[in-house]
């Protein structure tokens, strides 16, 4: 016999959106059934950013060990203990676990199901024996590893992010499909660890970051061993007794050829919408994912799709933006839209890569020659030299009366310092602002202050400017 729940607000998928949607609507005293058909948590908890930021910690503390001749520390030797990096991430799985658990969301008065979710109607999803009828619904199914159609890549073992974390040994030699975050991310992770790894790139390593900061990532990855194969196309793989034959092709015809004992493929996301009855329920969706106003509603007014289900930006934290957004509009009727050009993102690597707002190319292409492009480096930060950490740089776009446009990084710690600077964007400052705040000494922070008090240089041009230097030299 099927049983009807009548919920004001039904949330299909408990990863970072869907959790944060039904936390909140909960909090409010708001009647909220969760479903989920996998693990908790979702692709962050369980196989995306904390793991493999997990495993890149492990991998940062192994090559800490070898810099620390610099300091005047020798080490006699050193033995990495791959198994122990892994129960590290899963350590840290297991401490998050809790927060995103089916008993904390009960505590909470949320109803959670375990089961897969369908849309069998405009306003009805039917959960296993479960039929439910809610006055809005939420989508927040997320995403999968996209796997291309490679030939051979049927017949062989390969990796994704949803089983790479299951190694319990060090590969011998790892070959990457795909030089994006996650690529170059488990790329570093394994080389430190003790692996061989080649990577391999039909486009651009990075190819959505600035070029020139991109670029130290990559000197820095070729510099500890990774082979980078940029423009090169895997054409296929087969099976071999010594593990998995790879055939590429580079732009200019040459051909590549090697045997990796594992092969991680990471070309990207595909959403989840397979078994969804998103046609049942009027919602349009293509590969990219479902397709959302500005508002995050889906074509069927009743439907919001958030997080990587709904294509755009898939990173964890616009999840949960995207999340208050839609809680702004479902209890309080409040009018939202989303804002995809304030929202900053990291590569994890050593050193970080971190970016907000608009690229160089993209102010300049709007603005044209107000554009100012204002430099600091590592190298002339004194932090940065007494933690011997010099490789790097950040710019910040400055547009019309110095308002902050866009920020990139690359260098130690670029992930925590584009919090001050993704602020900074959203609420409009202008380089008087950021010259104008104190920074503690020494500090990394210090390289926006010193970016933004550039954009002054060239003040003691202005005739204006001038005469008032000149009258104070006079009566000083």
């Amino acid at each position: 016999m099927t049983e009807l729940l009548t919920p004001d607000i039904c949330v299909i998928g408990a990863g970072s959106g869907g959790l944060s949607v039904s936390a909140a609507a909960a909090a409010f005293g708001v009647d909220v059934v969760l479903v989920e058909k996998g693990l908790m948590g979702g692709d962050c908890l369980n196989y995306g950013c904390v793991p493999s930021k997990s495993l890149l910690a492990a991998a940062k503390a192994a090559s800490g060990v070898r810099r620390n001749a610099m300091f005047g520390i020798h080490s006699s030797g050193q033995d990495i203990d791959f198994a122990k990096a892994n129960d590290h991430v899963r350590s840290v799985i297991a401490a998050i676990e809790p927060h995103d658990s089916q008993e904390r969301f009960e505590d909470i008065g949320v109803t959670v199901l375990r089961e897969p979710a369908r849309f069998t109607g405009a306003d009805t999803v039917l959960v296993g024996d479960t039929e439910i009828r809610a006055r809005r619904f939420v989508v927040a199914t997320g995403s999968t590893a996209f796997i291309p159609p490679v030939p051979g890549l049927d017949d062989v073992p390969y990796l994704t992010n949803e089983t790479l974390f299951e190694l319990r040994e060090v590969p011998e030699h790892l070959a990457i499909i795909g030089a994006g975050p996650i690529g170059l991310e488990m790329a570093q992770a394994h080389r430190r660890l003790g692996a061989r790894v080649t990577v391999f790139e039909a486009a651009r390593a990075l190819g959505k970051d600035d070029q020139e900061l991109g670029a130290v990532v990559l000197e820095t990855l070729r510099n500890e061993g990774i082979e980078i194969l940029e423009e090169t196309t895997v054409e296929k793989v087969a099976k071999t007794d010594e593990g998995t034959a790879i055939s590429a092709r580079t732009s200019d015809g040459a051909v590549v050829e090697l045997v990796a004992s594992h092969l991680l493929v990471a070309t990207g996301r595909a959403p989840n919408v397979d078994g969804l009855g998103l046609d049942a329920a009027g919602i349009d969706y293509d590969r990219k994912g479902i397709r959302v106003d500005k508002g995050l509603r889906t074509t069927n007014r009743k439907v919001y799709a958030i997080g990587d289900v709904a294509g755009g930006l898939q990173f964890t934290h616009v999840a949960g933006y995207q999340a208050g957004l839609i809680i702004r509009s479902i209890l309080f009727r409040m009018p939202i839209a989303m804002d995809d050009t304030i929202v900053p993102w990291v590569t994890f690597t050593s050193p970080e890569l971190a970016h907000v707002g608009m690229s160089e190319a993209e102010a300049r292409a709007e603005y044209g020659a107000r554009v100012k492009v204002l430099t600091s480096t590592y190298l002339g930060n004194d932090r940065a030299q007494a933690e011997g950490l010099t490789e790097g740089r950040l710019k910040l776009i400055a547009g019309p009366r110095g308002r902050l446009l866009g920020a990139d990084i690359v260098g130690a710690q670029a992930g925590e310092i584009i919090n001050l600077l993704s602020l900074a964007l959203s609420q409009k400052m202008t380089m008087k602002d950021l010259a104008g705040f104190i920074a503690p000494y020494p500090t990394l922070g210090e390289l926006v202050r010193r970016a933004a008090i550039s954009y002054y240089a060239e003040a003691p041009k202005n005739v204006w400017l001038r005469r008032v230097i000149g009258m104070l030299r006079k009566f000083g």
